[in-house]
């Protein structure tokens, strides 16, 4: 197939990959220019992901109308920078398409998840969008190590022609046709890692830390079945899985970000040095915003924002958490 990737960080890099390793015609795009002229001559993305070469058949291309024109088009740029990017192409552009986002987050100000977005912008339709998301580092993926996802869009089709043309033997793709449920978990796990950040920054425990999966998991179901999500998805790949792995791992930017702040530095400083983007902050502001349009209770997601946003000590916040009025678990 013939497939454009709109994005070259580490994500969108791997996926190119990956699939011109499969034999798929693969062209893909940088938003900067120079960027893309190091990946053409260099043949690897050194920034991002050194020593993996470019396979023949990817092809670093110098214009969005070429990587947009391909059957199947994979984004892969952080999401308060979709709008942007799409707006240098006609609205007609994306028809007939398969589009798959690979991003995760909510738009700040529209509050859109990404389907909504391109829906809005470019008449992009729910059977056409395909969201891909789950416990995948790029770092695992580009070396092979074994990986599920899960593949979602109301339509059957999209999702499963998605589905297989990523699997492999070390990245295995479940489909589903529960598009919001997906979409939603892929970003509202992301405020969660910089709470877990938070808590090994200040230096608590596992005991913390697993309290704070379980509850969030919580919350992300509470306000995805407010949005018309199957409680049921949460406890799948693109919930509990992301949840824990963007928790855990070493990897996850957002976690970093969280235990930089647990250790008393100031927010904007830690996403001036980082190369990369952590997209929970900006989605802490979406999800807090949601809540309060839908009357929706997440008591951690709100104390998240208030730490991000208010300077509230993390502390006090944890304590805040600790002492709210006792209640029965379910």
């Amino acid at each position: 197939m013939n497939v454009g990737c709109i994005g070259a960080g580490s994500w969108g890099t791997t996926l190119a990959i990956h699939l011109a390793e499969l034999g798929h015609n693969v062209q893909l795009w940088a938003w900067d220019a120079e960027q893309r002229r190091r990946l053409s001559a260099e043949r690897e993305n050194r920034a991002y992901l050194p020593g993996i070469p470019f396979p023949a058949t990817l092809h670093v291309v110098d214009s969005l109308a070429d990587a947009a024109s391909a059957s199947v088009v994979l984004i892969a740029t952080p999401t308060q920078f979709i709008r942007a990017t799409f707006s240098t192409l006609p609205p007609s552009a994306l028809d007939g398409r398969i589009i798959v986002s690979a991003s995760k987050g909510i738009e700040q100000g529209s509050l859109l998840r990404i389907s909504e977005l391109l829906a809005e912008t470019h008449g992009v339709t729910a059977d056409q969008f395909v969201c891909f998301s789950g416990p995948s580092h790029a770092e695992e993926v580009s070396r092979k190590i074994p990986t599920l996802i899960v593949s979602a869009s109301q339509s059957q089709h999209s999702a499963a022609t998605v589905r297989d043309l990523f699997t492999t033997d070390s990245l295995r793709v479940y489909s589903s046709t529960d598009l919001v449920g997906v979409e939603l978990g892929g970003a509202l796990k992301n405020p969660i890692a910089l709470c877990a950040g938070i808590i090994d920054g200040l230096g608590f425990g596992d005991n913390t830390k697993a309290a704070l999966i379980t509850r969030a998991l919580a919350e992300m179901t509470r306000i995805g079945t407010a949005l018309g999500a199957d409680p049921q998805t949460f406890s799948g790949l693109s919930g509990l899985g992301d949840l824990v792995v963007t928790c855990f791992s070493r990897h996850s930017r957002n976690r970093y970000v969280g235990e930089q702040i647990g250790k008393g530095r100031n927010l904007q400083e830690i996403i001036a040095e980082m190369q990369m983007v952590a997209e929970g902050v900006t989605t802490t502001a979406s999800a807090y915003q949601l809540a309060e349009r839908h009357g929706i209770e997440l008591p951690i997601i709100n104390e998240v924002h208030h730490i991000l946003f208010e300077a509230k000590d993390p502390r006090i916040a944890t304590r805040r958490l600790m002492t709210r009025e006792t209640k029965g678990e379910v």
